[in-house]
């Protein structure tokens, strides 16, 4: 089913820019619920006894989401991408350009907020943490494939994707590249940790929103625009 698309390979030694969410300056996230410290301690204590341990969770964190969700408990899968259900396992994702990575989350935090806030008629503000992240390995290369098989890059549909993903899982591959869905850029989905390392810090980004309006203003340094996004063109 996948043989013409699996026909050529990278061999890949470069960074990979992975775009999380993350905060500028440490908070307290606790403080809201109480003002006693033991009250927040134990809040954190609580939060921290669901975290599976790592001692690499930059690269590692994203395997673990396969791990811990099961299909009894769930009605909805949060944790789907474009190569995993969320399910089985999960995929680390990183692309070339770190305006891929801005295209791909802007798309799906805008999501996250109309899901949630779409009636606000206000400002409503993300902040995200970007890293280069060591990839070396050999990787698929799906690149130009799309212009044959449109279900690589679909919007809408990831059925293809998830079998191709599965598939793939199971012939322990290390992972693609493709092109991004959402703009002219370049992604790797990765599927074995032990080809990522050295994560560094690059840069912040902060997102603003209004709900009722068509627009994602995205921030390098505070309250200086440096992408203006369309969420409309990236569905």
């Amino acid at each position: 089913m996948f043989t013409e698309l699996l026909r050529d390979a990278v061999d890949f030694h470069a960074d990979l820019v992975r775009n999380i969410k993350g905060i500028r300056l440490a908070q307290n996230l606790f403080d809201d619920l109480s003002q006693d410290p033991l009250d927040q301690r134990t809040a954190m204590a609580a939060e921290a006894a669901g975290f599976i341990e790592s001692s690499a969770p930059l690269v590692t964190r994203p395997f673990d989401y396969g791990a811990v969700v099961t299909y009894p408990f769930v009605s909805f899968n949060g944790q789907a991408t474009r190569f995993s259900d969320g399910l089985a396992y999960g995929i680390w994702y990183g692309s070339i350009e770190l305006e891929t990575t801005v295209y791909e989350t802007v798309f799906h935090w805008h999501r996250f907020v109309m899901d949630s806030f779409a009636g606000e008629d206000r400002e409503i503000q993300g902040e995200r943490r970007v890293l280069d992240t060591r990839c070396d390995a050999i990787l698929l290369d799906l690149r130009g494939k799309e212009r044959r098989e449109r279900r690589l890059v679909d919007r809408r549909d990831y059925s293809f994707t998830h079998a191709l993903g599965r598939y793939l899982k199971a012939q322990s591959q290390n992972g693609v590249i493709v092109a991004s869905a959402r703009c002219r850029g370049t992604n790797a989905a990765v599927f074995r940790p032990q080809v990522l390392s050295n994560p560094r810090d690059r840069c912040f980004l902060t997102y603003r929103m209004n709900p009722t309006q068509d627009s994602v203003r995205v921030e390098r340094q505070p309250k200086r625009l440096w992408l203006s996004i369309k969420p409309s063109t990236l569905r």
